[in-house]
């Protein structure tokens, strides 16, 4: 991988662990998760429409993709205000290659390597000790932070497949556009405009701009780089949000949470790399 593609992922997982811990610190996390929501899809918009190459037979996978989308940050925000970043982040983006895995496994007939093999049993043991073993204070945010990881590993599958008939840009900007109405008028609905208006800050439009920005560098990184080295890099951003959540003092980060991180970064590297 040249210097330049690794530039590109380490920015994407800064920018993605940057929203995500903007998010879990925020006063009114739907709201705020609605407010960044909407101005990262606006933000995204003109290069959506610039580079427009979408055909007919993506829209059934860009009205999916956007479901899961609405899903994964509705329990996201939900277990933010349950449990920490440093809890949830790495349950969340460590579940993830796991279930699309195991989905390739049970339902493409892949045969997953050594590698892959072994990925697994490192993102179980990080998980493991990111919750602490047999702790149970946080049982519901755990359940919250794997369905995430399984809103991820479902639209990761789907948009694999659409992406098939559309330009990457113009189809991601096809699914926030579908998705971020929605949510805010689910959000606005469920707590009032006036939570809208409250949340409207730099804090949201940062994230925001974080969320669009992680995954336009992504792309960037994939167009001089091969996917499996990416994938494996930008899971660096668990242990960024862990260790900034730590330094910052906004969260009490046991080491054995901060080892499990790791954990986690590692399995799913080898998952990638698998």
């Amino acid at each position: 991988m040249s210097a330049g593609a690794l530039a590109l992922v380490l920015g994407a997982a800064a920018l993605h662990a940057t929203w995500n811990g903007l998010l879990a610190g925020a006063r009114d996390v739907q709201a705020t998760a609605a407010v960044g929501f909407a101005a990262g899809a606006l933000l995204l918009l003109p290069a959506g429409l610039a580079t427009w190459d979408l055909d007919a037979s993506a829209w059934p996978y860009v009205v999916a993709s956007a479901a899961l989308e609405l899903v994964y940050l509705a329990l996201l925000a939900a277990a933010y205000g349950r449990a920490d970043l440093s809890f949830v982040y790495p349950v969340a983006r460590g579940s993830a290659p796991v279930l699309v895995l195991v989905v390739s496994v049970a339902a493409l007939g892949t045969s997953p390597g050594a590698l892959a093999a072994t990925g697994v049993v490192a993102v179980a043991t990080g998980v493991l000790l990111v919750r602490g073993v047999g702790g149970s204070s946080e049982h519901g945010a755990l359940w919250l932070a794997l369905a995430v990881g399984g809103c991820i590993a479902g639209y990761t599958l789907v948009d694999d497949e659409g992406l098939a008939h559309a330009a990457a840009v113009p189809y991601f900007t096809a699914v926030m556009a579908l998705a971020a109405p929605v949510y805010v008028a689910a959000v606005a609905a469920a707590r009032g405009p006036a939570a809208l208006r409250i949340a409207a800050t730099p804090r949201a439009l940062v994230a925001g701009a974080g969320m669009m920005g992680a995954y336009l560098l992504t792309l960037a990184a994939l167009e001089i780089a091969p996917p499996a080295p990416v994938a494996a890099l930008r899971e660096t951003s668990v242990v960024m949000a862990a260790a900034a959540a730590a330094l910052a003092g906004r969260e009490r980060v046991p080491r054995s949470r901060l080892a499990g991180a790791v954990a986690v970064v590692v399995g799913a590297a080898l998952i990638a790399l698998g």
